[in-house]
């Protein structure tokens, strides 16, 4: 990148940066508390990543904690390892050595407080890891800091993965894309070579595309910038095809491993043994990431046996090919490969090796939509969420391969059919075009295509594109009855059902459901019959009949009868409008939030979209004010963000309707327009925080939440603030309790002085005594 090196021998002299250093706030602050709480940390990542800047920027932060000099060792160049303690040695200066230079640094350092900085030790790991050793047990006041590929494996090494620039995710407006760091990144390069140039409508996708494809990699986005001098944005992001060309020429200035973006990746392929190249080359069939049972189910075989694909992806995770995401309670490890290092090896497996690779992929992520649809209602069903949406880029690969050849285009009613409950939670369109893309191609009448049509129409349903329900259902309800399909038979029911109840006919609807619901119940499925006692607990509370409680009721029985907490958070949602048209106010919004909350790590966002919608019909009618109006505003903005479009059918708009006009009543129209237009621009974080209360202090009176027979709150306190009190008198800090609440921070703190300053109290110690006396059961 852009350094030079010093050619005066000035003490701790660090190489002069020639460009400005952008981002990194979150490293540099890592780099500078792990540097502090250990003796060695190393930087990993894979070449291009920024790792040398990030290591100069923070020496320089830090010299001056380093009486004796912060030094600055490059070891790119050097090939024999025996070299390492003499460059060392030249670096700090200690001209003459023995014949046992190590011996002579230690001694040198002993007295010493000082920093050194081994950048580039990848292709040098023993050697450095001996010399580091040896030095570090020498001298107790020495810090070293090491940039390289993967570990040196030194007793007590920390170790900091630097990722690459944050990219932007999705289409950003031109002065939303300049805070991302690639493209802040891009900006400051190209004005060095087109002093003129900026972000602007005609460019910005442009620009935006370019730093996701070169995946926020500051090498490979500096290498793009400098051809601004004689192409657009667009002209480049139209040769990156050609990539590794187009990147690469034209640099001789700089070391050999820089004048490219293949020398970068290259001279990490090269490090590695041929098996590792193997799986490397094996893994680019993977999109987005990996877990282990899928690289070794897809990746063994012919000169890979399936015992040693464990020990090889730990071998490439060491050397930063593979990056390790650490496991979560609902996860196992994952891997990824950053696209150029992915495209690398692809490019180097031989010839037809890759379509037999994808058929493999295919029918791995083919197994596991079968398992989902098994397992999914279950006591994994919140794993099984979080897998798929890990999952997706792989399973988009594997579709989109099965569409390229229209006599592979079945296989993708097998794969993205059972996935139709995972579509539905915030992918609709996406479902709903693979499958009907499918449908068009794969025209064979067969049970898979019969169940593709249902789950397409169930889709197309959601997603509003009501003409075409229709048409799918019907060819789905013929190939039922043709293949003699009782399941398909329940869920056509079902659908039917739904459908007549988005166009607000509730007493055919409850009837067509409870036919489904019976046909569910005699084929023992348990997720068929939760969906449709959901649907009849919808339909009768927008009927206003009573039996919406005991639908309610028993659906949530049966979610924890299976302990299928997702299904829960539905069957919370029906509980939830079911307490608000009983006048149970209090009970009301707090099954809707903890709807919100189970839906939330899911990222379900057609069911936050409900639970939002839902609880700002309760706002609406407790607190009809400007907060309420925003609130519902805010329901629209989460629909509109899940891209479903059932708070626009018959029975959902009446509800909201009376709710808007219940609000612009009480508080006048212009005051309401206001306030919902405001509530319509927020953010899905923005909404939810919202909706649950968050915004501190908006919490609805007690008096109107807490339905009949409610009491005020000890203290004065609103609910939200007596779950921190009680969390404060466990001994929580502020980070713990927004971790435990799902709320920020920020919001914690301010929850925290609104309770000291109503308790009148000084301290957090005082609130458990308050605690233990008010709130003490």
């Amino acid at each position: 990148m852009a350094t030079t090196r010093s050619t005066a021998s000035v003490r701790g002299a660090l190489p002069a940066e020639l460009t400005s250093f952008v981002g990194r706030r979150h490293e540099l602050s890592e780099t500078r508390r792990l540097l502090a709480s250990s003796r060695i940390l190393t930087l990993t990542g894979a070449g291009g990543v920024g790792k040398t800047r990030l290591a100069l920027r923070m020496a320089a932060e830090v010299r001056r904690t380093f009486p004796d000099g912060v030094w600055f060792v490059e070891l790119a160049a050097l090939h024999d390892p025996q070299l390492v303690p003499h460059t060392v040695a030249n670096t700090l200066e200690l001209r003459q050595v023995s014949a046992d230079p190590a011996s002579d640094l230690a001694a040198y350092l002993e007295p010493r407080r000082l920093l050194v900085v081994l950048d580039n030790c990848e292709h040098l790991t023993d050697a450095c890891a001996v010399l580091v050793s040896k030095l570090l047990a020498a001298a107790p006041d020495l810090r070293i800091l090491a940039t390289s590929r993967h570990v040196l494996g030194v007793e007590g090494e920390q170790i900091l993965a630097v990722p690459p620039l944050s990219t932007p995710a999705a289409q950003v407006t031109a002065g939303d894309a300049a805070h991302y760091e690639s493209v802040r990144l891009f900006l400051d390069r190209a004005a060095a070579v087109a002093p003129d140039f900026e972000v602007a409508d005609g460019n910005r996708d442009a620009v935006v595309e370019l730093c996701r494809r070169l995946d926020g990699i500051p090498l490979a986005i500096e290498l793009a910038a400098v051809w601004l001098r004689t192409l657009s944005p667009v002209q480049i992001l139209d040769r990156l095809e050609d990539r590794f060309r187009l990147l690469t020429s034209g640099r001789s200035a700089v070391p050999a491993r820089h004048q490219a973006l293949d020398a970068a990746v290259g001279w990490s392929y090269e490090l590695c043994s041929p098996a590792e190249q193997l799986l490397w080359e094996r893994l680019s069939v993977f999109s987005g990431g990996f877990d282990l049972e899928a690289a070794e189910e897809v990746c063994s075989g012919e000169g890979l046996p399936t015992a040693d694909v464990l020990n090889l992806v730990a071998s490439l995770v060491n050397k930063s090919i593979v990056i390790r995401i650490q496991a979560t309670s609902h996860t196992t490890a994952w891997y990824q490969m950053l696209e150029t290092i992915r495209q690398y090896g692809e490019e180097r497996l031989a010839a037809g090796a890759m379509r037999d690779l994808r058929v493999s992929h295919r029918n791995h992520y083919r197994s596991l939509a079968e398992g989902f649809a098994a397992e999914g209602f279950g006591q994994h069903q919140a794993d099984w969420y979080i897998r798929l949406r890990r999952e997706q880029g792989n399973f988009r690969a594997a579709l989109e391969f099965a569409l390229e050849d229209p006599g592979e285009a079945a296989a993708v009613f097998d794969i993205a059919a059972p996935l139709w409950n995972f579509w539905f939670a915030g992918f609709l369109r996406e479902g709903y075009r693979y499958l009907t893309r499918a449908i068009d191609v794969a025209r064979e009448p067969t049970p898979a295509r019969a169940h593709g049509l249902w789950a397409a129409a169930y889709l197309a349903l959601i997603a509003g594109d009501l003409g075409r329900t229709g048409t799918m259902l019907a060819e789905a309800s013929d190939l039922a009855e043709r293949f003699d399909d009782d399941l398909l038979r329940a869920r056509i029911a079902e659908l039917r059902g739904h459908s007549v109840l988005y166009h607000g006919d509730l007493p055919a609807a409850i009837a067509l459901l409870e036919d489904a619901r019976a046909r569910f119940r005699a084929l023992d499925e348990p997720v068929g019959e939760f969906d449709t006692l959901v649907l009849l607990a919808a339909a009768t509370f927008f009927l206003q009949d009573p039996r919406d409680g005991e639908f309610s009721q028993q659906a949530l029985a049966l979610t924890e009868q299976y302990g299928a907490l997702s299904s829960k958070a539905y069957a919370l949602w029906c509980v939830g409008i079911a307490s608000w048209r009983a006048g149970e106010y209090r009970r009301a919004v707090d099954n809707l939030r903890e709807c919100v909350r189970l839906f939330q790590p899911l990222n379900d966002l057609t069911g936050i979209g409900f639970g939002v919608q839902a609880l700002s019909w309760c706002a609406a009618s407790t607190s009809p004010d400007e907060r309420a109006a925003r609130l519902l505003g805010a329901s629209h903005a989460v629909w509109r963000i899940s891209g479903a479009k059932i708070d626009e059918t018959s029975p959902y708009s009446q509800v909201e309707k009376g709710s808007q006009e219940a609000v612009a009543a009480a508080i006048g129209a212009a005051a309401f327009e206001r306030a919902f237009a405001d509530g319509a621009s927020y953010s899905l974080d923005e909404a939810m925080s919202l909706a649950m209360g968050d915004d501190a202090g908006a919490e609805p009176p007690t008096s109107a939440l807490s339905g009949r027979g409610g009491a005020e709150a000890p203290g004065g306190l609103t609910r939200r603030e007596r779950e921190v009190a009680e969390l404060l008198a466990e001994g929580l800090s502020n980070k713990e309790i927004a971790a435990r609440l799902v709320i920020s921070q920020r919001t914690v703190e301010t929850h925290v002085e609104h309770v000291l300053g109503k308790l009148g109290i000084s301290s957090r110690a005082q609130v458990a005594s308050w605690v233990a006396e008010h709130l003490s059961r």
